[in-house]
Formats: C-alpha cells, sequence, structure tokens
C-alpha cells in the first residue's frame, strides 16, 4: 500500500527535463528537414529544366520552328501540362528568344530554351534564374 497523502504523477522539474530533451532533438532535426524539402525542390526544378529545355528542341526539330510559347508543347502534345517552376507556378518560367541567325526559320524566331523566373539562391548559392539544363 501506499503512503497517504502521496500524490501519483510527474513532478515539474521532471516535465520540464522532458520538455527541454524534446525542444533541443526539434531544434536539431528541424534544420536538416528544411533542407531536405529545399534540396527536394531543387532536384526538381532541375528535372523540369532540362525536359523542357529538351522538349524545345525536338519540338523545333519536329516542326521546323520553334514554339513561339510553352503552351504550344502543349497543344502539340509534348507535355500534358507545364510543369512548375520552384516558386510552384507555371507561369514564372523566363524564356529565351532565338536569334534570327540561328533559328531555323529566320522570319519565325522563337523559343530557344527556359529559366526559372525565382529570384531567390539555391543552396549552393547560385541564381535559381542562373540554371540551365
Amino acid at each position: 500500500m501506499r503512503a497517504k497523502g502521496k500524490a501519483r504523477g510527474f513532478t515539474l522539474i521532471e516535465m520540464m527535463i522532458v520538455i527541454v530533451i524534446m525542444a533541443v532533438l526539434l531544434s536539431l532535426a528541424l534544420p536538416m528537414y528544411t533542407t531536405s524539402i529545399t534540396r527536394t525542390k531543387e532536384a526538381r526544378l532541375h528535372h523540369n529544366l532540362v525536359t523542357l529545355n529538351n522538349l524545345i528542341q525536338q519540338y523545333s526539330l519536329d516542326k521546323k520552328q520553334a514554339p513561339q510559347a510553352l503552351d504550344d508543347l502543349v497543344s502539340a502534345g509534348y507535355l500534358k501540362s507545364i510543369p512548375d517552376d520552384i516558386t510552384g507556378s507555371n507561369t514564372t518560367w523566363q524564356t529565351d528568344q532565338e536569334e534570327p541567325e540561328k533559328a531555323m526559320n529566320p522570319d519565325q524566331t522563337g523559343i530557344a530554351s527556359v529559366h526559372s523566373g525565382s529570384d531567390q539562391t539555391s543552396l549552393d548559392g547560385t541564381a535559381y534564374s542562373s540554371w540551365v539544363k
């Protein structure tokens, strides 16, 4: 039997120790979590850049002229939809126009390549907008 008057449960000190230990573990894990999320977004951006630029080249070779807009890739069946930029939107892609002397059809230049429209920098310190396939 228990002594009379002795309450069951945790003391305030025990609870404080547990809370401090949990806070320390969270403060160690949170930066690693956010870094892994950023690395995943950067890998997706790289994949989308490679895909879009390869499809622009393929479209240009097939049609003998470059696409006028990214929507041309969708309407021609090269893509189901335009992938998202690292910003989370598919409307922020920046396009680079063909130079007339390098274009397949000099009378009608189009998109030569795309890059990100984000003004943020990556984990390695480079701007996302400077990334090319």
